[in-house]
């Protein structure tokens, strides 16, 4: 195995990756492309990782700052991972989950159950996390008209939400560019006020906030009707939004209004399950609340093989097999739901985790949040916030006004050329840079991605300075 991967990495190394590039442009559609680029569009090749580190196809070594997309939680080339999936495929590679099941599947959906809160206790597997959501969803439809209610379908979101990529599930994104020139379920959708603090009315303290956000949902439910609406879908850290955190109390008082009006409650925990807040689940463990759903994907496999999932309340599977209606059926699956080579990756996966790794973050989330917190003395840097080992820097044009508007729109691509070149990847999201590295970073890793955002971000307000842009 290591003989196949020295010979390819040679092989890259050899031509520079340019192979690899022009088969790209004149091959591979890339995701979220534009129009005047799509199908004729290559990216940054990546031909290696190692721990919190990937290299590029110069040979350059970087800090994988995004982790991947959120999900390689216990890093890179962990051979107790590659192993398994070795061996879990040489044992059984698949297996048909419309009328056979699989040992690993029954023993992860346990395991599960035992860090979910409240009474969640059964996982339906999907292949991510959009087809998470989208199962939750249809779920949320087939539970309301088994009891008798096929009208009670409507489902809350907010600004700035991400959930997906997959029709229902991208209808609930709340940020403007997902949905410029795509189509979605907009009459099944409800978008509420995003609860992001940093874009709070001027004036408005955080408990005058709070009281808005949870009097505009009371309010939203009372003119809609509770008989109409069905889920209510929140991330509890809003994490492709701008890891926005809601202020203290705000998620508890939603689930108190959804339970008073049975509407049900899905914790979108497909960024923050898995570790990345220092617990298996954050919605009982940092926020307290237990909802009806709980989505998850990325971390549950460390982004080592595509698999996700949607935990479900004991008490919903009861009212259903209860119903009048014992013949129902819930029409939904996936060719790889409960994949074999995905649970048994899942399985050791989250044996690392409860080893090791979950306490690891607990104990170095502090510091990563203090250092990036000292970006804050950078002119341009508006805000700097985040939650166990997810943060985001976000840019203004000027602090009184928290105006990204006049800034280059592309201002955290900027900065992530420049983190580039200094050894740092980047998840550049218009004028805000979010970091979220894989859960074993060092405290001495921290310094090092801190001090060449610093420096990346120096170079961007000089880049601005000098062609106009800017004045800080």
């Amino acid at each position: 195995m290591a003989a196949v991967r020295d010979l390819k990495a040679t092989e890259m190394a050899a031509s520079g990756g340019d192979d690899a590039i022009e088969l790209g442009k004149r091959h591979l559609i890339q995701p979220w492309p534009h129009a005047g680029s799509v199908g004729a569009e290559a990216r940054a090749l990546i031909g290696e990782g190692d721990g919190i580190y990937i290299t590029d196809s110069t040979g350059k070594r970087l800090i994988d700052g995004p982790a991947g997309m959120w999900c390689v939680n216990v890093g890179h080339r962990r051979e107790e991972l590659a192993r398994v999936m070795y061996e879990q495929a040489m044992a059984l590679s698949y297996n048909t989950p419309w009328y056979t099941m699989n040992a690993p599947s029954a023993e992860l959906a346990m395991r599960i159950a035992g860090h979910a809160p409240g009474d969640l206790s059964h996982v339906f597997y999907t292949t991510g996390g959009s087809s998470a959501v989208e199962t939750a969803l249809r779920f949320m439809q087939f539970y309301n008209n088994v009891r008798g209610w096929p009208e009670k379908k409507l489902i809350l979101s907010r600004g700035g939400a991400y959930h997906g990529s997959t029709y229902l599930s991208a209808s609930l994104n709340g940020r403007p560019r997902d949905r410029d020139w795509m189509d979605g379920a907009e009459e099944l959708v409800i978008k509420l006020s995003s609860p992001d603090p940093f874009r709070r009315p001027q004036g408005m303290g955080l408990a005058a906030f709070t009281d808005f956000l949870v009097d505009q949902f009371r309010d939203t439910v009372a003119r809609v009707g509770a008989d109409k609406i069905g889920a209510f879908v929140g991330e509890p850290v809003q994490a492709s939004g701008g890891v926005v955190i809601p202020p203290d109390g705000y998620l508890k008082r939603i689930r108190e209004i959804c339970r008073d009006n049975d509407i049900l409650y899905v914790s979108d925990e497909v960024v923050t399950g898995f570790g990345r807040l220092g617990h298996v689940f954050a919605s009982g463990d940092v926020f307290g609340i237990d909802p009806d759903m709980i989505t998850f994907a990325k971390g549950v496999t460390s982004g080592y093989f595509p698999l996700g999932g949607v935990i479900i309340s004991e008490r919903l599977l009861q009212e259903l097999r209860r119903s009048n209606h014992p013949d129902a059926m819930f029409g939904h699956g996936l060719t790889y739901t409960s994949h074999p080579v995905g649970c048994a990756v899942a399985l050791k996966n989250l044996d690392l985790l409860e080893e090791s790794v979950l306490a690891h973050t607990r104990a170095v989330a502090p510091y990563f949040q203090a250092q990036l917190k000292t970006l804050e003395e950078l002119p341009l840097v508006g805000e700097v916030r985040g939650a166990g080992l997810m943060g985001c820097v976000e840019c203004v044009a000027d602090r009184e006004s928290k105006n990204p508007l006049q800034l280059d729109k592309d201002v955290g691509k900027r900065i992530d050329a420049h983190c580039h070149e200094l050894g740092l990847l980047v998840r550049p999201l218009i004028n805000m840079c979010v970091m979220s590295p894989p859960l074993i970073i060092t405290r001495e890793q921290i310094n090092d991605m801190v001090g060449i955002l610093r420096e990346g971000i120096s170079r961007t307000m000089d880049d601005l300075r000098k062609e106009g842009v800017w004045r800080g």
